[in-house]
């Protein structure tokens, strides 16, 4: 919204794994790792079409409250199929057309339009 180009964030495993599905779903252009040792770090490129930001929203649905997990007949598309979720499964993670697609369910992170 602010229309930065890139951004950085502390680096995690977890992170990795979902900045890779941003990614490939044309969300964020690219995810470079830096650093090292303790002081490892991701330089984010956002995406943008037409000088508009690709990420119009998000919700997050589990929190460290509260977890929420799902089988992989409860999932549904994200609004209409112009988003995706990102799901938390014992396979990896993964979007929610995948986790369809194996026949995984797990801990609904987050959903991105």
């Amino acid at each position: 919204m602010v229309g930065k180009k890139n951004i950085k964030a502390p680096f995690s495993k977890m992170d990795d794994s979902v900045l890779a599905i941003l990614a490939k779903s044309g969300f964020v252009k690219s995810a470079e790792k830096k650093g090292r040792g303790v002081k490892k770090y991701f330089d984010i490129t956002l995406a943008y079409n037409d000088g508009e930001g690709a990420i119009e929203g998000t919700r997050l649905i589990s929190k460290p409250s509260r977890r929420i997990y799902k089988k992989s007949t409860q999932l549904y598309p994200v609004r209409q199929g112009r988003g995706i979720a990102v799901i938390s499964t014992p396979s990896g993670v993964m979007t929610d057309a995948d986790a369809r697609k194996q026949h995984v369910g797990g801990e609904v992170l987050f959903e991105i339009w």
